[in-house]
């Protein structure tokens, strides 16, 4: 298995012995030549001196008038968001505790980009060396919304929303553009590149360029891959053994707990829990549903313990599925604070 990935930083890194990841300079300085922060021909001379002394130093301490010598207000602004983000970094345990961090308290505070970075180098960390490529694709859709598709047949088709985009407006407007943004093609008249069990091996080839579709229906080898990255997401996060499964319907004499995956499910489950109304249109956004059992009924709350917690995703009104895997990590009735 090739590496994967290679963008996202994860090499830049080091593992600590108990398994977290630790931050260097090295990955503090890839964030200083992207686009956003490297020099332009038009960068003023104070610019320049803070990029030059942030490269030798990516920890040194930047005082506000350093920031505000800056003359395009573009930079200023990207300076100061990044070193905001840099705070978080330098100041938690782990790259995984920063990412956490991100969700409590008043909210967060850098851009989604670097939300869904953190995202992916542990799911990254997580995944391993001998990842298997359904899951890997599986894992996408934790840091990368996608674009829903249900056919005249019933397949539940997902590709990445920007990759679906990019064909759509682009001059090429392709197979995958067609068939996932305007919904007027059936999925057997395209040639459309479809990542299946019989040819998960080309997944290594276009690790990076998100533009493999996926069945989501029950019973097809992805949602069992996703169902094994959330059990691992959870592991490597909260210590704790999970068991996830699909199901068809919620038992309602068990139904004492419930995370949806994204907000559309969040509301949805609530809404069914609390017994309020939900039209056709919502029911039918829901994509999957899935039961999680916890190994050992001790890590759970004492008055739920042996309960399950029933899971949901479901696509907005724009067709859109938009996972939130930190709700797994602060929603879930744990007996102990993480």
């Amino acid at each position: 298995m090739p590496d994967f990935w290679r963008g996202c930083g994860y090499r830049l890194l080091s593992v600590r012995p108990d398994g977290r990841l630790e931050l260097t300079d090295d990955f503090l300085r890839s964030y200083l030549l992207r686009p956003e922060l490297a020099p332009v021909p038009e960068s003023c001379d104070a610019e320049l001196r803070l990029h030059e002394r942030l490269l030798a130093d990516p920890r040194l301490r930047v005082e506000p008038e350093g920031i505000a010598a800056i003359a395009d207000a573009d930079a200023r602004e990207n300076y100061a968001i990044w070193l905001r983000f840099r705070e978080r970094l330098v100041t938690a345990r782990s790259l995984e505790g920063a990412y956490v961090d991100l969700f409590r308290g008043s909210g967060v505070d850098v851009p989604p980009l670097f939300v869904a970075q953190l995202a992916q180098i542990v799911l990254r960390h997580i995944l391993g060396e001998g990842a298997d490529p359904l899951a890997a694709r599986a894992a996408e859709m934790l840091f990368r919304p996608q674009k829903i598709a249900i056919t005249a047949d019933g397949a539940v088709m997902a590709a990445d929303d920007e990759t679906v985009e990019r064909h759509a407006q682009g001059a090429g407007f392709g197979s995958l553009g067609e068939l996932l943004a305007s919904h007027r093609t059936p999925l057997r008249s395209v040639d459309l590149d479809v990542l299946s069990a019989d040819n998960a091996a080309i997944y290594w080839e276009r690790d990076e360029r998100h533009d493999l579709s996926v069945s989501l229906n029950r019973g097809q080898p992805l949602q069992a891959a996703l169902m094994r990255v959330l059990e691992a997401w959870i592991a490597h996060f909260l210590g704790i053994a999970v068991a996830i499964r699909g199901e068809r319907e919620i038992d309602e004499r068990q139904w004492t707990w419930h995370v949806g995956l994204d907000a559309e499910a969040s509301g949805i489950l609530n809404d069914l829990y609390n017994r309020q109304e939900v039209d056709d249109a919502r029911l039918r956004s829901l994509l999957a549903l899935f039961r999680l059992d916890f190994a050992n009924p001790g890590d759970m709350r004492a008055e739920l313990a042996g309960r399950p917690v029933w899971l949901a995703m479901a696509m907005d009104p724009n067709q859109r599925l938009r996972l939130k895997p930190q709700n797994l990590l602060l929603n879930l009735p744990l007996a102990r604070t993480q």
